[in-house]
């Protein structure tokens, strides 16, 4: 019988399209029988990642997979972590008995540290660790300078600001991302050149202390027994890990800036689709846009994932024979006019 130790608890963080869902498919797909609850916080209207997540069931039966996935879809965990994360928490520490390992990803938007810190309350701490925080870097963003999409916008938003100086608000939330990480995966490594790659470790370690390690990966793959097993215990610390955001209200978050939306549509052409949504980050401040779609006289449905001006997209499995087949789209950006994008979007596919 499993004894009732503390849970050990892996924060995956990110910013927008770096890989963390990834990063969690591929542990889940290799969990070698280890009992894992995911709790996904989607930013957005649309749970995509949780749909992407509960794919991977790993043998178990779809009520069963369906039970492992704890899905947030309030806004970001800072915000809401009050309202949902706690109940969630709470029956996850009932069970913890049948588990072995909670693996949380936050949403592309949200700060880490206040998530650490509700592990200090006595109702979590007494029955979990925060056993690593994970910060997924998109290297080739970083190589790019950028963070996430569009360094003409980015530095734009910097010039209008002299407060800034050389900071914006995507430069601040990667480094407060990176301030909360116990350990580092420069994703996507395979991207970039040599040289490259060299130069994005060694501006991500000018943020970290020396104990913190870096690890690059190709799609997230990476060991198990690099990911889990840390044994960090982040939230003992993590109040001496100082961050731009560690005085200002909830009010003033940076986040708060973001805007997200869902467009719907009917079954599209695929071509024309992703040419109009190239189309559309030229001329919006979107950073990304995910979703899926129906293509006309395929049976599967095509998963969209896009950062900035670049794509990637698979088809993830049949339609169900109960689901209507359609189009659905989340747009997230900053300052985006939702009315004039989606008609812009449903012009193009007329």
């Amino acid at each position: 019988m499993k004894t009732l130790a503390k849970l050990p608890v892996t924060i995956v963080t990110g910013f927008l399209g770096a890989g963390k869902t990834t990063l969690l498919r591929h542990m889940l797909d290799n969990a070698e029988g280890r009992r894992i609850a995911v709790i996904v916080n989607e930013f957005g209207e649309l749970g995509i990642d949780g749909e992407i997540l509960k794919q991977c069931s790993i043998g178990c039966t779809e009520e069963e997979a369906a039970g492992r996935v704890f899905e947030l879809a309030n806004g970001c965990l800072c915000c809401t972590v009050q309202e949902e994360f706690f109940p969630v928490m709470r029956e996850l520490v009932a069970r913890r008995g049948d588990l072995d390992q909670i693996l949380i990803e936050t949403s592309g938007l949200a700060l880490p540290k206040p998530l650490v810190q509700a592990f200090q309350w006595p109702e979590i701490r007494n029955a979990c660790t925060v056993d690593a925080v994970i910060t997924v870097v998109d290297s080739p963003a970083v190589a790019a300078g950028t963070f996430a999409a569009h360094p003409e916008q980015v530095d734009e938003q910097r010039k209008q600001d002299p407060n800034l100086d050389h900071e914006s608000p995507l430069h601040e939330l990667f480094e407060d991302q990176l301030a909360s990480a116990d350990l580092v995966v420069l994703n996507k490594a395979d991207l970039l050149d040599a040289e490259a790659l060299a130069a994005v470790r060694a501006e991500v370690a000018e943020e970290l202390p020396p104990a913190v390690k870096i690890v690059e990966a190709r799609a997230g793959k990476l060991p198990l027994d690099v990911l889990l097993g840390l044994n960090a215990e982040a939230e003992l610390h993590i109040d001496s890990r100082p961050t731009h955001h560690d005085h200002e209200g909830h009010e003033d978050h940076d986040h708060d800036e973001f805007d997200s939306f869902h467009v719907d549509l009917p079954e599209v052409e695929e071509a024309a689709l992703l040419t109009a949504l190239g189309q559309l980050v030229e001329r919006h401040a979107i950073l990304r846009i995910k979703g899926f779609a129906a293509i006309p006289g395929k049976p599967m449905r095509l998963l969209i994932q896009g950062v900035g001006k670049r794509f990637d997209k698979h088809f993830d499995r049949k339609w169900l024979t109960d689901e209507t087949r359609g189009t659905r789209l989340v747009v997230i950006g900053q300052e985006l006019d939702e009315v004039a994008i989606a008609n812009e979007l449903r012009t193009a596919l007329a």
